[in-house]
């Protein structure tokens, strides 16, 4: 099947990053939220960065023009029933998932691949809700979307060869590039990362150091661009607190389990940027 037209579901960080990329990548793209607030947000969320690209003389505003009028919004997934692929980027959550799939699985023409942005939700899972399972796999993008190029490609349980090569040939089209993960808990990325960052806020709750220190000794002695408290913070503590307990069920060991002081601040509502407060005040 040629691609021309790409849904994406959900109007948040990762699904306007999505959809701001393969717009700019030349495709035609529906932008899903069940929110109008989320996907005017989202409007502007990515006419802002493509604003920053024209600035620093990475794309000119001819390009940045095209890339918006390629995308349309919609509070509805019949738009869907049109679309040549899909990539789900909802709250990661597994049943919510799952019904989605089982919903795209109905509506998507045959033949059309259903793929999830999740980041430690096993694809395998996700495709059993479908009759087309073998076309459903992980295409994990990193945040922030446009810069990052990076995407972990998980292969579920019966995900075809062709539809990986599928996904494979389409990161190059967006200028990213895939590393292939197998459907395992936390995939490779957040397997080894979430780990790092829940150790980082034991070492906080312990009081080895602030979260100042912590992460200075990441980022001076470690080298990492920043630290890990910054991090999750970036990323959204009820995230990083949803994929930890994923990887804890999932893997059942105890090094996975969450920080009584993660699920605290959660608890309390401060979740890092979004809330405007977490290990740091925004």
């Amino acid at each position: 099947m040629i691609i021309k037209n790409v849904g994406v579901i959900g109007a948040g960080t990762m699904g306007n990053g999505i959809a701001q990329v393969f717009a700019h990548a030349g495709f035609q793209v529906l932008l899903q939220d069940v929110a109008q607030t989320a996907l005017d947000r989202g409007r502007a969320g990515i006419e802002k960065s493509l604003a920053k690209f024209v600035e620093k003389g990475k794309i000119d505003a001819a390009a940045r023009d095209a890339a918006l009028g390629r995308l349309s919004f919609s509070t509805s997934l019949d738009g869907f029933a049109e679309v040549d692929y899909v990539v789900e980027a909802a709250f990661e959550e597994r049943e919510t998932k799952r019904t989605l799939f089982a919903t795209l699985d109905r509506l998507a023409r045959p033949g059309v691949m259903l793929t999830s942005n999740t980041s430690s939700i096993s694809i395998t899972t996700l495709a059993a809700a479908t009759k087309r399972p073998e076309l459903v796999l992980g295409m994990h993008f990193m945040n922030p979307v446009p810069l990052m190029t990076l995407v972990e490609l998980v292969r579920g349980q019966a995900t075809s060869a062709e539809a990986m090569a599928t996904a494979t040939a389409l990161c190059g089209q967006l200028g990213k590039t895939p590393v292939e993960a197998a459907d395992y808990p936390g995939f490779i990325a957040n397997r080894i990362l979430m780990p790092m960052i829940n150790e980082a806020i034991f070492a906080v709750m312990e009081g080895v150091g602030t979260p100042e220190a912590i992460d200075t000794v990441m980022k001076l002695g470690m080298n990492h661009p920043m630290g890990p408290l910054t991090l999750a913070d970036f990323i959204g503590l009820d995230v990083c607190l949803a994929i930890l307990e994923v990887l804890h069920e999932g893997l059942g060991d105890p090094k996975y389990r969450p920080c009584p002081l993660l699920r605290r601040m959660v608890a309390a509502g401060h979740l890092g940027r979004k809330s405007g407060r977490g290990f740091y005040a925004y």
